[in-house]
């Protein structure tokens, strides 16, 4: 009989045991999950900062969040939650950047415009007055350079514009 109540008590004491350390191993996966998720903001807080500045970082970072989306699902899913939207960047912020990439460049446009015309008018002005052929090559060196950076510039406006519009894809 001693055995018996023995024995009861080793089996009630191991699953106690087992119950504490079953608890013990949730907890500890919680926290690594938590630890987990507060990594990836602070991985990602710089990248945020960096689109709010220029568009362009959306290039670099968003394909580096999709990877560790694949990676860490469930503490994306649990940092999404927390924060309301896609982390880090929602598809109303990419757009929002696509817009502001647009409104950018046609600002550019505008003041390089204004530039090159102000240039060019100084130029005129000199071969009014009686300017030379070096004048005449000034002026059309001011316009090719003009050309030259518009298109530069165009072209990147156009790659970059193509690359947001495809990350919300």
């Amino acid at each position: 009989m001693l055995i018996l109540i023995s024995a009861g008590i080793v089996a009630v004491a191991v699953v106690g045991v087992g119950l504490r350390v079953a608890h013990e191993l949730t907890a500890a996966h919680r926290e690594l999950a938590r630890t987990r998720s507060l990594q990836l903001i602070s991985v990602f807080a710089p990248g945020i900062a960096a689109a709010a500045d220029d568009p362009r970082a959306l290039l670099t970072w968003q394909p580096l969040a999709s990877t560790a989306r694949h990676l860490f699902p469930a503490e994306f899913a649990a940092i999404d939650g927390a924060g309301g939207g896609r982390f880090p960047f929602t598809t109303e912020e990419i757009e929002a950047a696509h817009a502001r990439w647009s409104t950018d460049w046609l600002a550019w446009e505008r003041s390089h415009d204004a530039a090159y015309k102000l240039k060019a008018a100084e130029i005129e002005r000199e071969l009014a007055s009686g300017g030379t052929t070096a004048t005449r090559a000034r002026l059309e060196a001011v316009e090719r350079e003009k050309i030259d950076l518009y298109q530069q510039r165009y072209s990147e406006y156009v790659r970059v514009s193509k690359a947001l519009y495809g990350l919300t894809k």
